[in-house]
């Protein structure tokens, strides 16, 4: 894996921070992306002894942005072997008829537009190539539907399409796509939903140990480092509690 460079979404934070610590301890070189400047500088300083990291600061829902972020990338950064789509979320937990649509544009616009738009913007490369590795972080929510799950477990889905869709476009191309999807991991995504409510946010993962960043970071690792000739196309991982969305053998 030395010498290969990748991109990570979402990487101030949970998953995306782990997995770019993980990869750096395995030589590979790191396009470091997110909202959080300070976060990003942070993150660089702790890795950069190991790896060679470049920062990208942008919104994944702005198209433009997105765009212009890959625009600039130099010339040691501009060859990507691996692109992790790590970046979404979760806002509000309703049914659908008091859903707030401030929220379920939030959760398309991250979720799905987000991933096409960085999608489209590392592809031209890969293809060019004829080589690659694409890893869509999805979700046990794009495998089933839970009660006031409504347009986030939607979005899941289309993550879950689009991972068979483009591994079904790109197959003509040599490119690997697979997808990550897991259960319960305690990171900020509990509080991102509860926009910060960080009572009700405690109470998701009390009573049973949920995944956490590192248990999926390890998981990404081992799924990008496996020989050419190998892909691994969907993965589904819950912690030893979770049985489903709705079945956590919990100790209260």
């Amino acid at each position: 894996m030395n010498n290969k460079t990748a991109l990570i979404t979402g990487a101030s934070s949970g998953i995306g921070l782990a997995t770019a610590k993980t990869f750096a301890e395995n030589g590979i070189n790191l396009i470091l992306c997110g909202r959080r400047q300070d976060r990003l500088e942070r993150l660089k300083n702790d890795l950069k002894s190991k790896v060679s990291i470049h920062l990208l600061n942008f919104d994944v829902r702005d198209r433009e942005a997105v765009f212009n972020a890959f625009d600039s990338l130099p010339d040691a950064f501009k060859r990507i072997d691996i692109l992790i789509n790590n970046a979404g979320n979760a806002h509000g937990l309703d049914s659908i008829d008091e859903g707030d649509i401030d929220d379920w544009d939030m959760m398309m616009d991250i979720n799905v537009k987000g991933l096409l738009y960085v999608t489209k913007a590392v592809l031209p490369q890969m293809t060019k190539r004829k080589e690659g590795h694409i890893i869509n972080i999805g979700s046990t929510a794009g495998k089933e539907v839970y009660p006031n799950g409504n347009v986030y477990c939607a979005s899941k889905h289309a993550v879950d399409a689009l991972n068979q869709g483009m591994r079904i476009d790109l197959n003509k191309f040599g490119i690997r796509v697979g997808a990550i999807n897991p259960g319960m991991v305690k990171t900020e995504f509990s509080d991102v939903r509860f926009k910060g409510d960080s009572e009700r946010a405690d109470n998701v993962y009390r009573g049973f140990q949920p995944l956490s960043p590192d248990d999926i970071s390890e998981i990404i690792y081992f799924v990008v480092s496996r020989p050419q000739h190998v892909n691994i196309a969907d993965l589904v991982v819950m912690s030893t509690a979770q049985a489903s969305s709705t079945i956590v053998n919990k100790e209260l």
